[in-house]
């Protein structure tokens, strides 16, 4: 019996050791030859002046309260469901242990010009109207109308969504703005790279395509999958001592991102081999541009930097020392 085991294993880790090499040896997606206009990335102008508290909707667009239930969504791992806010717009409800990391990478990716929705942290949502038992998320639920820590989400009103984008091939690859957002999701750990989770929208006025990854709550934790799944977003312990930069070239950065998950993962055999299908994202990036995302993001001060994550509902302490660890990532891309 013991022979039958050894021999799976050495099986099951000669299948994913071809796999990853084969994997590797895939080079960087090339430029689509029919390439569209669309938008990654555009000026901040001056990031020292942004708001990283109140994030791209600003004070302004803040949800307002009470809210009152709608739907549920059931997509995705997170619960999640659809309020409509006291002046009638519509916000995505997301639960759970995404709530609090997501506000956080969204006002980072906006504050150096890449495309976010608006996201709000809420230690405690009024929800009128709630259902009496969610399918999912029901331990969130503090009384029969207010939830405990939720994240709400919303697109503009003159932006539709018209569909999703990849991450290869796609018409941006190449360019130093698509490299540049593969670095930032190496900075804040973000290893949840489904291409699902990326969303192309129009503006109904000018017509212009921009394309976002609508979805970063997997980030702040491991740089991959890990059980139990506290570890691997929102996770203080598991963020700093995760390595970031794995090695450098005269001319390339790899990134220690995104991990193989571990062994027991790879019974779900397509989530197993979907994730390493995805590490190139954080392989063999080009130096020049990874210290271009280093020099925008060192513009942010200090205070700045400690607003996005209180804008996440963390402590003095967790705030200090995450800030702490953004702080030495954006200076090993600037020292590139």
């Amino acid at each position: 019996m013991r022979r039958y085991i050894r021999c799976f294993c050495w099986v099951v880790v000669t299948v994913i050791v071809c796999a990853e090499c084969l994997l590797a040896q895939q080079a960087q997606p090339a430029v689509a030859a029919t390439a569209e206009t669309v938008v990654l990335w555009s000026d901040p102008g001056n990031i020292k002046s942004r708001d990283l508290y109140y994030g791209p909707g600003g004070r302004k667009d803040e949800p307002q309260l009470p809210t009152r239930f709608l739907e549920e969504d059931r997509e995705g791992n997170s619960p999640k469901f659809i309020v409509e806010d006291a002046a009638g717009h519509k916000w995505k409800a997301k639960l759970g242990l995404e709530a609090q990391p997501e506000p956080v990478a969204n006002r980072l990716l906006w504050a150096i010009g890449y495309n976010t929705n608006e996201n709000y942290f809420l230690p405690k949502l009024k929800v009128e109207n709630l259902p009496s038992r969610l399918t999912r998320g029901q331990k969130f639920v503090e009384t029969d109308s207010e939830v405990e820590k939720v994240r709400l989400q919303r697109h503009p009103g003159h932006e539709k969504k018209v569909g999703t984008w990849k991450w290869k091939p796609n018409p941006l690859a190449g360019t130093r703005e698509f490299n540049g957002l593969r670095v930032m999701m190496a900075l804040i750990n973000n290893w949840d790279l489904k291409d699902n989770n990326n969303a192309i929208y129009e503006d109904n006025a000018s017509g212009r395509k921009s394309y976002e990854v609508t979805d970063v709550g997997a980030s702040f934790g491991a740089s991959g999958k890990r059980c139990p799944d506290s570890k691997s977003k929102g996770n203080l312990a598991e963020y700093r001592k995760s390595k970031f930069i794995s090695k450098i070239t005269p001319d390339f950065v790899d990134f220690h991102f995104p991990t193989r998950p571990p062994l027991l993962y790879v019974v779900s055999f397509r989530f197993f081999f979907h994730q390493l299908h995805n590490r190139w994202i954080g392989k063999h990036i080009p130096r020049a541009d990874a210290r271009w995302v280093g020099n925008l993001l060192a513009q942010l001060s200090p205070e700045q930097l400690r607003e996005a994550f209180r804008a996440g509902g963390y402590s003095p302490e967790q705030v200090e020392a995450y800030v702490s660890v953004v702080q030495a990532r954006i200076a090993a891309l600037q020292n590139l």
